[in-house]
């Protein structure tokens, strides 16, 4: 909450001092839910990834971009595999969102589709494990996209507190949502996830 005030009041200093510390609180929830999985060292890499895009410019975005490249692979190595129906879903989504944005990204287009292929696949082998998870992965890429729209040089209408609300969101489902999975047990086959 202070994170997105300091984004929508644009207080850099605040921006500073709460954006790097939204993911080792949740790693602090999982270590305490007796969590120490590829989810912790997936937010291990978010947290790099926050502190990187904090920096203006191109190469602190592209080093941002490779810190949440490792998030997102840590997901995917933690997460089942993907149903073929959620594979079909984002596969079209993917697709369509870098046919959008590619004409306008410049020298960040390669980077771009590769980091939103690997994002795309964290949320459809989200939506595998349980509701909540499956919202957080896709809040993910809602994060992202707007990021991504942003580097195409698209702003709307509170841009970045809106970046922020569906990241911290998605990070504290991913989280919850996560430990909620485990500590009930893998989900029969034909049963709902655990929400």
């Amino acid at each position: 909450m202070i994170e997105i005030v300091a984004v929508a009041a644009d207080w850099t200093a605040l921006q500073w001092i709460a954006k790097p510390l939204l993911a080792p609180v949740l790693i602090g929830y999982l270590l305490q839910r007796g969590r120490r999985d590829m989810v912790v060292v997936a937010l291990c890499f978010a947290t790099a990834g926050d502190i990187a895009l904090l920096v203006p410019g191109e190469v602190a975005f592209l080093a941002g971009m490779l810190f949440f490249l490792g998030t997102q692979l840590c997901l995917i190595a933690a997460f089942p595999k993907p149903s073929g129906r959620a594979c079909l879903a984002y596969g079209a989504f993917w697709v369509a969102a870098n046919a959008m944005l590619w004409s306008k990204l410049g020298t960040l287009r390669v980077p771009v589709l590769v980091y939103s292929l690997t994002l795309t696949a964290m949320a459809a082998a989200a939506a595998g494990v349980s509701r909540r998870v499956a919202v957080g992965g896709a809040l993910f890429l809602v994060s992202d996209l707007l990021i991504g729209v942003g580097a195409a040089g698209v702003r709307l209408p509170a841009h970045d507190v809106l970046v922020m609300v569906t990241y911290a969101a998605a990070l504290g489902l991913i989280a919850t949502g996560w430990t909620r999975a485990c500590e009930r047990g893998p989900s029969p086959a034909g049963q709902k996830a655990p929400v």
